[in-house]
């Protein structure tokens, strides 16, 4: 677990009611994200920070590098740091080439339900699925590769989109000890909320470190993963939150 601050937990025993900083609304278990110490049973994920979705990737997500050094500065405060990488096949199910009627950023119907379309990208074994050099983690224990099977897409790092088949990261995490997961990478809208939203419900303590993420915002697709994490009890936390 995370060890708390004293005065934090004050502050959380005060708070009865939501409370407003700088404009927003923080809830009381919000207010506990003030200041964080990761212990031996924390985790920090980054969730797929390769080449392919940063400017000159094939599926670019605006600002995508500026991870990076947030990551970097984070890491030494993390005994346990996993790494995600998406990881297709030629001719994957998720991609619009693979369609003779369909584009990018449309959608179809698969046997697990519909199915964004994006452009090809993170190919086995290409440079656009190779993890961004400047990436520095060499302390990093694993890497879960995710979206191989030719049919179904994988945004979550612990269960494909067919919802029932695992990466086996639950089992690793658990066996490990580890109770509370950080979670930074690309993007925030898809990759990271869906690896956030199965890790509440696999029983971890899950924060979502927004400034070492950035999002896609398709359709509004960002404000909606927000959402939909915090509905699962997800907390939303700054990087300046953690400390060694």
């Amino acid at each position: 677990m995370t060890r708390l601050s004293r005065r934090n937990t004050l502050k959380l025993l005060l708070s009865g009611t939501t409370a407003i900083v700088a404009g927003a609304a923080l809830t009381p278990r919000q207010l506990l994200a003030d200041t964080l110490s990761p212990d031996t049973n924390s985790a920090l994920i980054v969730i797929d920070v390769q080449n392919c979705f940063v400017p000159g990737g094939t599926l670019p997500v605006a600002d995508g590098k500026a991870v990076v050094p947030v990551i970097n500065h984070l890491a030494p405060a993390f005994d346990n740091i996993v790494i995600t990488q998406d990881w297709h096949t030629p001719e994957h199910a998720s991609f619009a080439s693979s369609y003779d009627t369909k584009k990018p950023f449309e959608t179809t119907e698969l046997d697990y339900g519909t199915q964004v379309l994006w452009p090809d990208h993170c190919v086995q074994g290409t440079d656009d699925a190779a993890l961004v050099d400047e990436l520095d983690l060499p302390t990093a224990e694993l890497i879960v590769r995710k979206g191989y099977h030719q049919h179904i897409d994988s945004y979550s790092a612990f269960f494909e989109a067919d919802r029932k088949t695992p990466t086996g990261l639950q089992g690793y995490l658990k066996e490990r000890g580890i109770t509370s997961v950080y979670l930074a990478g690309l993007a925030t809208d898809f990759c990271v909320a869906w690896t956030a939203i199965d890790a509440a419900e696999s029983g971890f303590t899950v924060y979502v470190i927004e400034d070492a993420c950035r999002g896609i915002d398709l359709n509004g697709s960002l404000a909606k993963a927000w959402d939909a994490m915090t509905k699962a009890g997800v907390i939303r936390i700054q990087s300046s939150s953690i400390t060694a």
